[in-house]
């Protein structure tokens, strides 16, 4: 048996220890890896390579992927799949493991649909797909952004300030909750709820009042521009305000104990419901167990927000 292997779109810390996983587990299983460098357009090039116990040696502690990554709008149309599944065949690869987000889980769909046996790996630091409770990245990313606010609040402090801290996450807000929530954030900005900038404003006021000399609001990208609520907070509050736009530092850097535990048993699964012959499935973690869910099933899984750990932010911030 042959097994093709790709990373695809953002890359997520943890995606090496996914490689790892995955290549030892097929070559223990007495089974061939090739990893297909920068995503599906090295694919549609033709840049894949053989893999061995020793190509995924001392990977497991770094960030990003091995095997790269990369965008591609051509193989976004027909034609692109198509040439993708006949340099599959020609290579003799007979099941593909793609690890991403959800566009990379629907390329792997594309490819399904055209006979390819697929398996997908959720590898993002957004933490949004629904048929998964946690995706790879998204732990490592929280605690990337909770150092930084820590430093943040040190210099806001020392100017008695506000300051807005921008996560990634597009269009969930799951980065911006979890890591307002233990970076003790005063208040929340998140695609899920509806922003009431006064009321937000007012409770910055309030705290100032009891004698709070500063403050950290968490911004999700999916809300807007940093800056433009620096302006709207300062002329609200009439306090200093200024703002972080934390960015790609939050998908770099070695990952944490819990994505390094989460891509093992990903890529480990992934492998295994191979040879069970358990294919055109997404490897997912429910409730603290793994499971494959078929992947037209899994992408119309709706993401649920966690309301119940806003309303304890939001209590726990006054």
């Amino acid at each position: 048996m042959r097994i093709g292997l790709l990373t695809s779109g953002g890359d997520a810390p943890g995606m090496n220890a996914t490689i790892r996983a995955i290549v030892r587990t097929a070559i223990f299983n007495k089974i061939e890896v090739y990893g297909i460098n920068r995503g599906f357009a090295g694919l549609l090039e033709e840049d894949i390579t053989p893999l061995s116990v020793y190509s995924v040696a001392d990977i497991l502690q770094r960030g990003g992927t091995i095997l790269r990554t990369s965008r591609s709008d051509f193989f976004a149309t027909d034609a692109g799949v198509k040439k993708g599944v006949a340099v599959l065949e020609e290579y003799g690869i007979e099941h593909l493991i793609i690890i991403g987000g959800d566009g990379s889980m629907n390329g792997a769909l594309a490819l399904q649909k055209l006979g390819v046996n697929v398996m997908g790996v959720p590898g993002t630091i957004d933490n949004d797909l629904g048929c998964s409770d946690n995706t790879i990245g998204f732990d490592t990313a929280v605690t990337t952004a909770l150092d930084a606010i820590s430093k943040i609040r040190d210099t806001t402090y020392s100017h008695n300030r506000i300051n807005v801290v921008q996560v990634m996450g597009r269009k969930c807000g799951d980065i911006a909750l979890y890591a307002g929530l233990s970076g003790g954030a005063e208040a929340l900005i998140l695609p899920e709820v509806e922003t009431d900038l006064d009321a937000i404003c007012e409770r910055l006021l309030q705290g100032k009042d009891r004698g709070k000399l500063h403050s950290i609001v968490m911004l999700a990208e999916g809300c807007g521009n940093y800056r433009d609520y620096c302006v709207k907070i300062e002329e609200r509050t009439q306090v200093t305000t200024r703002g972080t736009n934390l960015g790609y530092i939050q998908r770099g850097g070695s990952p944490s104990n819990a994505d390094r535990i989460l891509a093992s048993f990903m890529g480990y699964n992934a492998v295994l419901s191979i040879i069970k012959k358990e294919t055109g499935r997404i490897i997912v973690e429910r409730c603290g167990s793994y499971l494959g869910i078929p992947i037209d099933e899994a992408l119309k899984m709706p993401k649920i927000f966690r309301q119940d750990i806003y309303d304890m932010a939001s209590v726990l911030s006054i």
